[in-house]
């Protein structure tokens, strides 16, 4: 009798690797999908580079495990049921949310602007909580959303306190893109703008991401004192002017610190 041959160490065999595969395009997907929130069949095949037979088996397989929805009628697909309920089962585990949510609603309250809550993750920042204001014209991100960290409030606050190799390995050495006049898009620019971001103890997205839209954010720090999300609040430069900015930051800077001794920041 022969013995099978060993497999070496951090090798798979094709039919472990052909699984693994498929499942990183079922996720890709599933991603694509959460960007566009409803899409034919083309338009995703497109939006993810492969055709439109592959596309239909791996959202086919989606769609019987509750992770896609089709509607028959338009033949459009949308995220499904199983997909929030696994978001969900991230947020009663972090303890991040539920220490922000006390202070997001009386910043709300207070302000009635619309308060969100990001965090970093790889080269942007991502939109995990939010409390919306009772304006009749409000600023928001969809949560899952992710933020460019050189015209961001939140992607500034999230990285001004990291170490500079660090933040420069996150910007990338530029030039960045520039989504209005006001756009910061090389490193020295916006390595400059993190060390006021430190001085002042907030961030400032002066209309750099949208014309006509302004946005204050702040570090919230866990129980070693790193900065693990950031708190912002964005509305427009005619609901909030340039002589509110000092105000507005140290309300939020005093929300924040809430939030931080919550998760065990002295």
């Amino acid at each position: 009798m022969t013995t099978p041959a060993r497999q070496k160490p951090g090798r798979t065999r094709s039919g472990e690797t052909s699984s693994v595969r498929t499942l990183e395009r079922g996720l890709t997907v599933l991603l694509a999908l959460k960007e566009l929130r409803r899409a034919p069949l083309s338009q995703l095949a497109r939006q993810v580079g492969l055709s439109v037979s592959t596309t239909y088996r791996l959202l086919e397989t989606l769609r019987q495990q509750g992770f896609v929805e089709w509607e028959e009628q338009t033949g459009m697909f949308s995220v499904g049921l199983r997909a929030y309920q696994v978001g969900l089962a991230f947020a009663e585990r972090n303890s991040l949310l539920g220490a922000a949510q006390p202070e997001m609603e009386a910043l709300v309250k207070e302000l009635n602007e619309t308060v969100n809550l990001a965090v970093l993750y790889d080269t942007e920042a991502v939109y995990v909580h939010q409390v919306e204001g009772r304006q009749l014209v409000r600023m928001f991100a969809h949560l899952g959303d992710s933020a460019p960290l050189h015209c961001s409030g939140v992607g500034k606050a999230l990285l001004a306190w990291r170490p500079t190799e660090d933040a420069r390995q996150k910007l990338g050495e530029g030039p960045y893109a520039a989504y209005t006049p006001h756009t910061l898009t090389t490193l020295p620019a916006l390595l400059a703008e993190l060390e006021r971001v430190r001085e002042q103890g907030y961030s400032l997205d002066d209309e750099e991401r949208e014309l006509g839209v302004r946005c204050v954010a702040v570090p919230v720090r866990d129980q070693s004192g790193q900065v693990v999300a950031s708190l912002s609040i964005s509305a427009p430069t005619s609901r909030f002017t340039r002589e509110q900015i000092k105000d507005v930051a140290e309300r939020m800077n005093r929300a924040a610190n809430q939030v931080s001794a919550r998760l065990g920041w002295e």
